[in-house]
Order: C-alpha cells, then sequence, then structure tokens
C-alpha cells in the first residue's frame, strides 16, 4: 500500500500521487470544504456586510432548516442575530480606539468573578482543610496570602504541615 494523502480541510484520505491529488484540489467538494473553513476566521464587520447584502432564506425562516446549509446563497440570520453582530462590531471599534477602556471593562469582570468567588469560599470557609493565613512551612519561609485563600487544593498543591513531613523509612525498589 501505498502514500495516503489527507486532506485537512474535506477529512479525506486518498492515494497520494499526481493524478488523484490534482483531481482533489480542484474539486468542487474540496474548494466548498476550504471556503467554509477560512470563513469560521472572518471578521464581524465582513459577515455583516455580506449578511446584510443577501435576501433571507425562506425555508430557513419557516423551518428552521435548509438543505444547502453554509453553501446556501440566502441568509440565516435573523433579526436578534444581526443586532448582536452589529453589537459585537460596535464593541470591537471601541476596544480599538480606546484600549484604556477595554482594560477597564476586563478589569471590572474579573473583579466581579473574585468578588463572588470570595462570597463562595466564605461559605465553604468553614470545611477548608487549609489552615489561617501566614502559616509557615517546615522551610521557615512564609506562604503567601493568595495559596491560602484556595479551599479546594489538591494533596500534592497543600502546604506542608507545620511540623513538617513525617520520616519514611526508606525501602529500595526492584
Amino acid at each position: 500500500m501505498g502514500k495516503r494523502y489527507l486532506c485537512d480541510y474535506c477529512d479525506r484520505s486518498f492515494q497520494d500521487n499526481m493524478h488523484n491529488r490534482k483531481k482533489h484540489l480542484n474539486g468542487v467538494q474540496h474548494h466548498r470544504a476550504k471556503k467554509a473553513w477560512f470563513d469560521l476566521f472572518r471578521d464581524a464587520a465582513l459577515i455583516l456586510a455580506d449578511e446584510q447584502a443577501k435576501k433571507p432564506c425562506r425555508k430557513f425562516l419557516q423551518t428552521g432548516q435548509c438543505v444547502f446549509g453554509m453553501n446556501c446563497r440566502f441568509s440565516h440570520l435573523t433579526e436578534e442575530d444581526m443586532e448582536r453582530l452589529k453589537e459585537q462590531i460596535e464593541e470591537e471599534r471601541r476596544a480599538r480606539e480606546d484600549p484604556s477602556e477595554a482594560r477597564k471593562s476586563t478589569e471590572r469582570s474579573i473583579e466581579d468573578w473574585l468578588a463572588r468567588r470570595e462570597k463562595r469560599s466564605e461559605a465553604t470557609d468553614s470545611s477548608s482543610i487549609l489552615q489561617v493565613e501566614g502559616a509557615e512551612s517546615s522551610f521557615g519561609s512564609e506562604l503567601p496570602a493568595q495559596f491560602m485563600s484556595f479551599p479546594d487544593l489538591p494533596a500534592s498543591l497543600l502546604p506542608p504541615p507545620p511540623g513538617g513531613w513525617k520520616d519514611v523509612p526508606v525501602t529500595e525498589w526492584g
């Protein structure tokens, strides 16, 4: 059995020779699969412009399905989808114009997440196996406070006990 060629776009494998590869790469199925792949990475503004230029697909609007799928020449986006795309484009434009504003919104969301996490950890604090902040390891160095705020660390990441680890007798293997 000779070498085989796997087309990443089409997810098809065939015997690799010049004739087969050329036939596949020039085929309609390969071109459609390649276009669908690159369409996944298009900018939201381009998608919106393309979809606004198309007429709505009657079959998709009536049944929610279209036999042509991504290859349909009509638009499958609803008015709500169009509005979401416009909002996404506006957010991207604002982020490009004022990067500090984008950081503030990110910081706000991170702060909200941290606040919710803190509330959740306070509720489970009584069952925490970690000790009070400022516990010292057997090496005499203080652990940072952020390490002590995680109530559900696995055993491998827990700080050593205050007295150090117990001495385990050495056994030889093999």
